[in-house]
C-alpha cells in the first residue's frame, strides 16, 4: 500500500520559511519569503512530522504501538480505518533496488539488475569472473600504498557493494573490511575492492530464498576471527541467523575493543550475537 502525498500531512511544530517557487512570484514584494502552514517533500522534518501524524491518528482509533518496531501497529478489534487516500500497489516485485521474484517453492530476493548495473557503472561488466571475494589470509594495512589522488571512486566502490550486502551475506566480511579505509584509501584498495566486482560477477543469480512451510526456527551462527586486523589487532566478529530456510539478519563488524586473549574474544562475539538474538525474538 502507497499513501499519496504522504509527506504533505504532517504538522509543522516550528516556523520554516522559503523562497517563494519559480513562477510564483509576487511582483510587488519579490524579496519576501513563503512561510509553510505544512510539511514539505526535501525537508529535513518531513518524514518525523507525518509520523506524529499517523501515530495521533492510529493510537486514538485504538492501535497499539509494537515494541519490537515503533513503526509497527496492530488493532486487536480487527476494525479498518481509513485516513487518507491509499493506492493498492499490486504484488511487489521491486523495491529500492531489491527484486521479489514468487514460485511454488517460495519468494526469492535478489538484486541481480543492480548487479549488472554495478558491474556497468564501474567499466568491468567484462571482467573475468572469480571464485572468492577476497584472497585468504589477505594482509590489508593502512601504511601500505600510496594514496589514491582522487578517492572517490572508491568510495562510490564501497558504498555500493554495501548496499548488495543486502541480499548477498557472503560478500559482508570482504566489504567490511574495506569500508574500514574509506577516509585515506590507497591505490592497492582498489584492486581489492575490483576482486570483490569479480566475484559479484560470478554470482549474478545469487540471492537470498525463503522456502514455503518448513520449520519456522530461528538458529543462529557466529564467529571471530583473533586480532585479525593488522592496523589495530582487534578481532573481527560475524554472526549470521537463519528463519526457515533463509537468512534475516547478519552482520561482520570489527570488535571495538582489543581481545587478550581466545576466550576474551569468543565472550564478544557471543554476546554480540545474544543481543541480536534478543531483538530478533521480540519481533
Amino acid at each position: 500500500m502507497d499513501v499519496k502525498n504522504a509527506f504533505l500531512h504532517g504538522e509543522l511544530d516550528q516556523d520554516i520559511y522559503m523562497d517563494q517557487p519559480m513562477g510564483f512570484q509576487n511582483q510587488d514584494h519579490p524579496d519576501c519569503v513563503c512561510k509553510l502552514r505544512k510539511a514539505l517533500y526535501g525537508l529535513k522534518q518531513a518524514l518525523r512530522a507525518w509520523y506524529g501524524k499517523i501515530i495521533e491518528f492510529l493510537t486514538h482509533s485504538g492501535y497499539l504501538v509494537t515494541s519490537a518496531d515503533a513503526s509497527l501497529f496492530v488493532n486487536a478489534k480487527g476494525e479498518k480505518l481509513a485516513i487518507v487516500l491509499m493506492k493498492e500497489l499490486g504484488q511487489l516485485k521491486h523495491f529500492l533496488g531489491i527484486e521479489v521474484d514468487y514460485s511454488q517453492e517460495g519468494i526469492f530476493l535478489h538484486q541481480q539488475k543492480y548487479s549488472k548495473d554495478l558491474l556497468k557503472k564501474f567499466g568491468v561488466l567484462k571482467c573475468k569472473p572469480i571464485l572468492m571475494p577476497m584472497e585468504p589470509n589477505a594482509k590489508i594495512c593502512a601504511h601500505e600504498g600510496k594514496d589514491l589522488e582522487d578517492a572517490t571512486m572508491y568510495r562510490q566502490l564501497v558504498g555500493s557493494l554495501i548496499y548488495l550486502t543486502l541480499t548477498r551475506p557472503y560478500i559482508s566480511f570482504a566489504v567490511g573490511v574495506m569500508s574500514r579505509y574509506m577516509q585515506h584509501p590507497k591505490k592497492p584498495y582498489l584492486e581489492v575492492v575490483r576482486r570483490i566486482l569479480r566475484y559479484v560477477k560470478n554470482t549474478f543469480g545469487y540471492g537470498i530464498m525463503y522456502k514455503r512451510g518448513g520449520d519456522c526456527k530461528l538458529v543462529g551462527y557466529c564467529d571471530a576471527d583473533y586480532a585479525g586486523d593488522h592496523d589495530t589487532r582487534h578481532s573481527t566478529t560475524g554472526y549470521v541467523f537463519v528463519l526457515g530456510s533463509g537468512a534475516i539478519s547478519w552482520c561482520s563488524k570489527r570488535q571495538p575493543t582489543m581481545s587478550l586473549s581466545p576466550p576474551k574474544r569468543s565472550t564478544e562475539q557471543h554476546r554480540w550475537q545474544l543481543k541480536r538474538a534478543v531483538g530478533l525474538c521480540n519481533c
